[in-house]
This record gives structure tokens, sequence and C-alpha cells, in this order.
């Protein structure tokens, strides 16, 4: 997995060098945001998938600031954030209202997504609480979950591979 992740990303070095990304200085020389090793990288996934889930812009920019601030794996935690894109937005932000209006307990207004601002401006009131609500509780628990099945999963892989060498080591 590993490799595989390292094989796909950017080289930390062009990164450093990209011209849009040089008002950071020496935050990204930090070797902790590149490492894949399963602490950094576990947070960085829970991390990214937390902000794919905030109903707020700039979810990329959040969850890098953030994974820099607290040192997790910048790129797995940016990468995560896509998870809500153009075409899954509209069913997500569908279900987390859903589920804002019932933890509120609330009855659902009936509404349709409009992508526009005009849109987001006049439903505010009536969709608005809701669907933040139901946002965040997903978030905190999409977070909560993605944390402790990366751990499960990088756990199980390691514990695989000593499995496999073992055996091709055969009896002592």
């Amino acid at each position: 997995m590993k490799r595989f992740l390292q094989r796909y990303l950017p080289d930390p070095q062009e990164l450093r060098a990209h011209k849009s990304l040089r008002f950071l200085g020496d935050l990204l020389h930090d070797p902790r945001l590149w490492h894949f090793g399963r602490r950094p990288t576990v947070l960085g996934l829970a991390v990214g998938m937390f902000f794919a889930f905030v109903p707020f812009p700039w979810q990329m920019l959040l969850a890098a600031v953030t994974a820099t601030w607290l040192r997790f794996n910048l790129p797995v935690a940016v990468a995560m954030v896509w998870i809500t894109n153009p075409l899954t937005v509209p069913p997500i932000a569908f279900a987390n209202y859903h589920f804002g209006v019932w933890l509120l307990g609330r009855s659902p207004e009936p509404w349709t997504f409009e992508p526009s601002l005009d849109w987001l401006l006049q439903q505010a009131d009536t969709v608005g609480l809701p669907l933040l609500v139901g946002s965040m509780a997903t978030a905190v628990v999409a977070g909560i979950l993605t944390f402790c099945i990366g751990h499960l999963l990088w756990r199980w892989h390691i514990v695989a591979r000593f499995r496999r060498r073992r055996i091709a080591a055969g009896p002592i």
C-alpha cells in the first residue's frame, strides 16, 4: 500500500518548488507531512474524511492546513477530501439534510438542490441548520470510523505480511 501511494503521489520536492505553494515556506519541508507510516497516514485519512463532509468551501485547503499544523500525512488528507466531488455532493447533501432533520427532531421540508449561491441564500433558513447539523455529525462519525478502520486494516496488513514471511522461512 505504501509503495502504491508513493508511486502515484507527486514528488514532495516538486510541490515545495511549485510557484503557488511558496507562501507556505518551510512548512512543506517537514518530512512528517510526507511519511507513510501508520500514524500519520491513518490520521491523514481521518482528517481528510472529516473535511470531506464539512459543508464549507475550501475543504482541501482546510484539510491541508490541518494536516500541516498537526503533522499528518498531507497528500493523503487532501486526497480523501475528493470523496465529495461534483457527482457525490447532491446525494451526500440530501442524506446529511435528512440526518440533520432527524437529529433536530423536525419534519423534512420539500426542496430541490440547485448548485447556486442564490438558492443557498434563499434556503438558508429552512435547509441550512439541518444541513449543517447533519453534515457536521456525519463528518465526526466518518472521521472516527475512518480512523478506526484505517488502524485495523493497517494492523491486519502487517500481521498478514509477518505470517507470510514466517511461512516462507519455513520451520526453524
